[in-house]
């Protein structure tokens, strides 16, 4: 068996000088796409070819090739997933648009990037704007933590980002989505200053208690604002259970999803799930897009429920009680609060390192300096730090780049510290 591999390495190693880059570019795509292969079994050998020069270039020139292509097909690989959701997705607009609604909120980066590497899958989202079935929600620009950090830069990011919505899609968004739903009072007395109505978050079981998820409450500070609360159970469902032949109710069908929802209390079921739930939790080959095919038809031809986007269900329904929430929630991990991102000495230090950036770049008040500093706000980076193990371990480990949390600290403040001498440099100059 061994001796069988060792050959096929061989035959792969002696076409690396010519095809090696595209290799990597290929393979890193499909492990981005909805088939299951580990990219470490691309760059790791990638990185052994690249340093015996064995990829017809200089050894540090083929490393940083190999990186940037490795990247360069993740990101094909991913954009091949949400073109398929969306392609998915408008026929079935086309044909059940007046039943159908549903709800996008994409954060400004994530924008730029389909607008630099992917313009189809934004001329796409304009379509799909356009059929009037679909709301466009309003979040942080970075998705970013600056709600817990910073009153200013939060209303700055909301508002960038508010007005790229309505340049990019035509629409000027009147519900709001924080960063991984992250919630508490404040913040949500904070969004309602800002403009919004209506808000989406988490029904997290430990400020819920005994109330279902499934109507619609209100802010306790600021009564003006309505809360739609996530249904995680029979969210994740989908997001998360849908393929586990392990899960006592797979195969998951149409029929037996309406059962459970025609079997919950309350006066309206709220779904929200990431959209790397299809073609990556879920891969095609799991039924995933056929279940969301047939779903939506399955719930329409019963008649007893009708689709609402998160503003017109805030105009249907009425608030039917506040809801207590004095500390941060979100929807990540088994906690449900912040320490997904913030839950060790790593990400606090590189955390409080940030945001205590914030005087100083107001006082040079730089284009360039502010841009990078958007981006490194970008919740991800926190994320990949996570020191936590068990169930939710293995999801951070499974959407991290870096083998150790340990390795993410150490790039990230290698950067961090890079900024820190830029924006120092720009004040002593002023």
């Amino acid at each position: 068996m061994l001796e069988t591999i060792a050959s096929h390495l061989d035959a792969i190693a002696a076409l690396a000088p010519t095809w090696g880059l595209l290799f990597i570019f290929v393979f890193m795509a499909i492990e981005s796409s909805f088939i299951p292969f580990p990219s470490e079994v691309v760059m790791i050998p990638a990185g052994f070819l690249a340093a015996r020069g064995e990829l017809g270039l200089s050894p540090s020139v083929a490393l940083a090739l190999a990186v940037v292509v490795g990247v360069l097909g993740s990101l094909a690989g991913a954009y091949a997933n949400y073109f398929l959701a969306l392609w998915v997705g408008k026929p079935f607009l086309e044909k059940y648009g007046k039943y159908f609604k549903v709800a996008f909120s994409l954060s400004g980066v994530a924008i730029e990037l389909l607008e630099d590497y992917s313009p189809e899958v934004i001329e796409l989202l304009q379509e799909l704007s356009k059929t009037g079935c679909v709301e466009f929600l309003c979040e942080t620009f970075n998705h970013s933590l600056a709600s817990l950090a910073s009153p200013a830069e939060f209303k700055h990011q909301v508002l960038k980002h508010k007005a790229a919505i309505k340049e990019i899609f035509g629409q000027e968004p009147t519900a709001f989505r924080n960063t991984e739903l992250i919630y508490s009072d404040t913040i949500g007395a904070g969004v309602y200053d800002l403009g919004f109505k209506t808000m989406l978050t988490e029904g997290a079981r430990h400020i819920m208690g005994w109330k279902s998820p499934n109507y619609i409450y209100s802010d306790d500070i600021q009564p003006g604002l309505k809360l739609l609360l996530r249904n995680y159970s029979l969210s994740d469902d989908i997001a998360f259970r849908f393929s586990n032949k392990g899960w006592e109710n797979w195969p998951l069908t149409a029929d037996k999803y309406l059962g459970w929802l025609k079997q919950s209390d309350g006066e309206i079921i709220n779904l929200f799930m990431d959209y790397e739930t299809f073609g990556e939790h879920q891969s095609e080959a799991s039924g995933i897009f056929d279940f969301m095919r047939y779903l939506p038809q399955t719930v329409i031809a019963d008649g007893t429920f009708e689709f609402v986007t998160p503003t017109q269900a805030a105009a249907k329904h009425e608030a039917v009680d506040s809801l207590d929430v004095p500390e941060a929630i979100s929807w990540a991990d088994e906690e449900r609060d912040m320490s997904a991102w913030l839950g060790n000495e790593l990400q606090q230090d590189a955390y409080n390192k940030l945001y205590h950036l914030t005087e100083k770049l107001s006082i040079l008040n730089d284009a360039t300096l502010w841009e990078d500093f958007g981006h490194l706000q970008e919740s991800d980076h926190l994320y990949y730090m996570c020191t936590k193990f068990f169930t939710d371990g293995e999801v951070h480990k499974r959407f991290n780049p870096y083998d150790t949390p340990y390795e993410a600290f150490i790039n990230y403040m290698n950067v961090l510290s890079d900024f820190i001498i830029r924006v120092n440099d720009a004040i002593a100059e002023k």
